[in-house]
């Protein structure tokens, strides 16, 4: 659990009835991270525009091509393996380009801790595969970055949609708007949003 999480509970339970509500249906789990940066980063790759569970299984078999999941073993693996774990071809290509990235130190995860959060995603997004989406969920589950707000994440939409437009359709500004009174816990806000659709957490 991150040393904000509780504390971000409080302000958002007295703030916004919703999130405190949803909060109290879900008490005892919180964000995590996995700890490994490429692994965060392939995951997120993975689990671009397919389901949790098709996601899970393309990763079970990519176990079997790369047992460690580092960067230079994915760098060295022959596309075609990655293709037979059930990768698409583009998506093969994005893993490679990233584990190549990392192999060749065009990233510097070492500087992140100390970058602010846009800065990152200036950073991640010149990495063919990774667009905003991507590198703001790197910033929430493995940076553990406490205010970021992912505007194009279908879930978040939905759940706004749900728990504030009364089923309409939210636009983006008012997203935000709303979202002020969130900050600076933001990804806890989004993350317990998440919760009220899917009470299993998601993990990159």
């Amino acid at each position: 659990m991150p040393a904000y999480w509780l504390r971000a509970k409080r302000a958002l339970a007295r703030r916004d009835a919703v999130i405190g509500g949803i909060m109290r249906c879900h008490p005892r789990i919180a964000l995590r991270t996995r700890g490994d940066a490429f692994q965060t980063l392939a995951r997120a790759i993975v689990g671009q525009q397919i389901s949790v569970k098709a996601a899970d299984s393309v990763w079970s078999k990519l176990a079997l091509v790369s047992p460690t999941m580092r960067a230079a073993e994915i760098a060295q693996a022959r596309h075609e393996r990655l293709l037979a774990a059930g990768l698409s071809r583009r998506k093969a290509e994005y893993l490679y380009d990233l584990a190549q990235r990392f192999c060749a130190g065009a990233l510097h995860p070492a500087r992140w801790a100390g970058m602010d959060d846009e800065s990152i995603i200036d950073e991640l997004i010149q990495v063919r595969g990774i667009g905003r989406w991507t590198a703001e969920m790197f910033l929430m589950f493995h940076l553990l970055r406490p205010d970021v707000l992912p505007l194009d994440d279908l879930g978040l939409r939905k759940a706004v949609y749900v728990h504030y437009g009364g089923g309409d359709h939210v636009p983006n500004d008012a997203i935000r708007m709303l979202a002020q009174d969130w900050a600076p816990w933001r990804s806890v806000a989004t993350w317990y949003l998440w919760r009220s659709l899917d009470p299993v957490p998601v993990e990159y």
